[in-house]
This record gives structure tokens, sequence and C-alpha cells, in this order.
């Protein structure tokens, strides 16, 4: 089947009230801009030289999102465009992100990464690192970026139990800080709970995320050379 079919099979299963990034790392520009053609709007990479590169290349009305580990010294590359970072696993990145975004007179939308999955190799904050952070002052003073949820991402297992128990750890996570009287995590702009990849955003979905990575589902298999 065609990127496009593989598109249009998959949205016609996902909720409406989902929002779908579809993985394009290690694909060409013509396989996003076939998925472009059939209506997809919201593409994710993990390398920000390639990011940067299709930006360049593609139209300007695609949110990109930065779905990968981000280095701060690298920040910079992304900031003229990029529309959500997924995974801010510290202080230091978010204050980089502000004062890039800051240089280039915007707002970057953010997500904080949380560590659901067992594996040593998965990066992000525990929940007290992040309550600590959102309860601090210093994030109110960074006035160009905004924390607009969480991210997680399961461990790799074919046991759908524990995957499906760290989703909902981290549903669980996101709904007390919703509550909690966070400044720069309140109401209607603490919305994201990204969580959720090709081999299990149906437990993700089951388990209340509201945003799915999805690349070899649509794309095929990713193009490692």
């Amino acid at each position: 089947m065609s990127i496009s079919e593989n598109l249009k099979n998959f949205k016609n299963k996902l909720p409406e009230d989902i929002t779908l990034v579809t993985v394009s790392k290690t694909k060409p520009v013509s396989d996003l801009m076939e998925a472009y053609n059939a209506g997809q709007r919201v593409f994710g990479e993990n390398k920000i030289q390639e990011m940067e590169v299709k930006w360049q290349e593609m139209p300007k009305d695609i949110q990109w999102h930065m779905i990968g580990h981000v280095q701060r010294n690298k920040v910079k590359y992304i900031a003229p465009f990029v529309s959500l970072i997924h995974a801010v696993d510290s202080f230091k990145l978010l204050k980089e992100i502000n004062k890039e975004a800051e240089k280039n007179d915007r707002i970057i939308e953010c997500l904080l990464q949380l560590k659901i999955a067992e594996e040593d190799s998965k990066f992000g904050m525990d929940e007290a690192d992040a309550a600590t952070l959102l309860a601090s002052e210093e994030p109110k003073k960074l006035q160009n970026v905004k924390i607009v949820g969480l991210m997680g991402m399961a461990t790799f297992t074919e046991n759908e139990k524990q995957i499906s128990a760290e989703f909902q750890k981290l549903k669980k996570i996101f709904k007390k800080f919703k509550t909690q009287p966070f400044d720069c995590a309140q109401g209607d702009s603490f919305k994201i709970l990204s969580m959720g990849m090709s081999g299990d955003y149906k437990i993700a979905i089951e388990n209340g995320s509201n945003m799915v990575r999805v690349g070899s589902a649509i794309f095929g298999e990713r193009n490692y050379q």
C-alpha cells in the first residue's frame, strides 16, 4: 500500500480527538510530501539537522515536532520554526529553548518527558523532579516557552500489561499536575499527553493519550544507512 493509503487507513482508526504525529525520521522529502498531499500537517523528527533540512525544503504550514533527545547546543537550529518539543528533560534545556525562542521572537511549546519505562536507555525526569520544576519560581520567568503537557515512552516489550501500567502511571501524573496549583501547568494550556508509537499506540489511547507518534505504520520500515 502507498503512504497516502496507509495514512488514510490509520486516520480512520484513530479517534477524532487524537493528534497524529507522523514520525518521518530517515524518510526522504518525497515520502513526506506524499503524506502532506494526503492532508497530513504534523511531522515528527528526532534528528535536529534532518528536521532543519526538511523544513527548508517543504511547505511552511507544517507543524514540526522534535520528538528525540535534544542537545542544548543544537536548540538554535530549530528555534525559528519548531512547533512542539516533546522531550524536555531538564530545566537547563528549558532555559536554553527559552533563550533561543526569545532571539526568534517566538513562544515555543514544550512537553516534559517523564521516565516511565524500566529500560535504562530512556531519557526523562521522574515525577518528583517534574513536580519540583513546575512548582518552582524559575520557569515563571521564562516568557518564551510554554509547558503544555507530558510525554513518555513505555518499555519496549511484548508484555502489554506492563506497557499499559506504565502509560496509566503517566496519565495519573498528568491528571495530578493538572489539578496542582502550578502556574505553568494550569487549566486548558496544559493539555497534551503524548504517548504511544506504532507498536503500542492502541494501548496508549486506551490509557488516555491524546497524541501518538507513528512512523513505520505509515511510512514503512526506517532506512537506517
